[in-house]
């Protein structure tokens, strides 16, 4: 049986931004924590954002999460939610920002340690209706958490885990394409292809779940026709509108699941937390992609041609090689050597990646060895 929920208010478009205050006022929101970080900050985005509550706000910020936000920062962060005497949450960043801010929408309201409602703990059935109102507002284009059920965090004892529970889904999400006009080229790139790795691992994933699959051949569509635009030329406004499409579009349809490239990322990133998520799901597609298309079945032989014929390419045998391209084509790493991953590391990455929630629904079941060609085939 599956089950299939779509429940986040979208507010979409260039402007969107104009709507905070009223969905803040919809949502009961009358003293907000502001949850970002440093290098948002310094680009102006969070005094749009706090203009946009009006000088009677009684916001707080807390501008500190880490790149692959940690435990102890929703321990600082919820600290300053509990001292304020705030009332709900709004993100205001990529990915990281609003996972942490999932982390301090659960934290703040319910008793326990992250490990507690870890979805590899079999802690969804902590995470209750009384977790914070949240309102999302993404600067990037790539990890779709503004939509999203789940929270990936580290834990204290350095395990990447996913906090997944539909009360973890912001109650609102803001999505201005303005926002990431100043994205850096790089970024733009990483976190574009974040968005591709989602589109591209829930359509592959077995769960049944068609509205899923449509909206991830779209996004997969939108994604892989404007993101060499949005890299080359930062202000085409289409482009940017179409990423950012895109980047939710992946995220509303990976409740269905995502695979190894997610797991192996997963893993990778609790070891090693300075490694870009993006990038490293970048590196890992075409490997993984080519695991899941040996020995395919029918139905796994029609799921390549259809992402063929999203990306616009000849047929699925070219998915691989397009991938790989695509990459190179933007810029980013050709492979973990680039970023100092050695095969000293391979197991520990192994094991975690068999542990992570992404490995059970991949379209084929990976073994140690499996991974362990991955990892040598993303070198």
């Amino acid at each position: 049986m599956s089950v299939i929920n779509y429940i986040t208010q979208i507010q979409f478009g260039f402007g969107a931004l104009e709507t905070l205050k009223s969905e803040c006022e919809r949502l009961g929101i009358k003293s907000p924590l502001l949850v970002s970080d440093a290098g948002v900050r310094a680009a102006g985005i969070v005094d749009r954002v706090l203009a946009q509550l009006g000088a009677d706000g009684k916001a707080g910020v807390y501008d500190q999460t880490p790149p692959n936000p940690n435990e102890q920062a929703v321990r600082d962060a919820s600290a300053q939610f509990h001292d304020g005497g705030h009332d709900g949450l709004i993100a205001v960043g990529g990915g990281s920002s609003i996972d942490l801010a999932k982390g301090v929408a659960v934290s703040a309201r319910h008793e326990g340690p992250l490990r507690k409602f870890a979805l590899i703990e079999g802690g969804a059935a902590n995470i209750t209706a009384a977790t914070a109102p949240l309102i999302a507002i993404p600067t990037t284009a790539g990890t779709g958490s503004e939509v999203g059920r789940g929270s990936v965090l580290i834990l204290d004892d350095g395990r990447k885990v996913g906090l997944i529970s539909p009360h973890v889904v912001p109650k609102s999400a803001i999505c201005d394409p303005d926002l990431t006009m100043g994205l850096p080229p790089l970024m733009t790139a990483a976190t574009g292809m974040d968005a591709i790795a989602h589109c591209i691992e829930t359509f592959l994933s077995p769960l049944f779940n068609p509205p899923a699959d449509g909206i991830a051949l779209d996004g997969l569509r939108r994604a892989w026709s404007n993101i060499e635009l949005a890299v080359s030329q930062p202000g085409n406004k289409d482009a940017r509108l179409n990423m950012m499409s895109a980047s939710m579009q992946g995220a509303l349809a990976f409740q269905k699941g995502l695979g190894c490239v997610h797991s192996l990322s997963h893993s990778l990133g609790g070891i090693n937390p300075r490694l870009h998520h993006g990038t490293l799901n970048a590196i890992f597609l075409p490997a993984v992609v080519k695991f899941n298309s040996s020995a395919a079945t029918v139905v796994e032989e029609a799921k390549l041609e259809r992402l063929a014929q999203a990306m616009g390419i000849a047929g699925g045998d070219q998915v691989v090689p397009e991938l790989a391209s695509m990459r190179e084509r933007l810029g980013l790493p050709s492979g973990l050597a680039e970023l100092g991953v050695g095969e000293e590391l391979f197991g520990r990455i192994i094991a975690g990646a068999l542990a992570d929630h992404s490995h059970k629904t991949n379209p084929k079941d990976a073994s140690e060895q499996d991974y362990r060609d991955m990892l040598e085939a993303s070198m």
